[in-house]
């Protein structure tokens, strides 16, 4: 009985750190890691994470938005995610940072390449 209930606590935490790391993401407009929970719970009403969507809008800019670099240059493979509907391409990960930091003004130049 006492490890019934030891198990019934932990599940019931790992699900609760789900639901605050989606809520989390969701606040911060990240993107959330996929999720792992099994099909089982999806009759509880518990929302599950979707795995990363990199297929919005295409992202017409040569240059990171962030950076001014290259895109596909010296950095390797661009770090590609979706903001609101909106395909971006950043020269490499650690410029998400400052992107998400001021988001709009990137996606001002991202647009103004969509309309050339």
């Amino acid at each position: 009985m006492k490890r019934t209930i030891q198990y019934t606590l932990l599940a019931g935490c790992a699900l609760g750190l789900l639901a605050l790391s989606n809520h989390i993401a969701a606040a911060n407009n990240a993107t959330p890691s996929p999720s792992l929970m099994p099909s089982c719970c999806s009759g509880l009403g518990i929302t599950t994470i979707a795995t990363p969507d990199t297929n919005g809008v295409p992202d017409l800019l040569k240059t990171c938005p962030v950076s001014g670099d290259k895109l596909g240059g010296d950095m390797g493979e661009p770090y590609v995610f979706v903001y609101k509907g909106q395909q971006v391409k950043l020269c490499c990960k650690s410029c998400k940072k400052d992107f998400d930091k001021k988001p709009e003004k990137y996606m001002k130049l991202i647009r103004a390449a969509d309309k050339k």
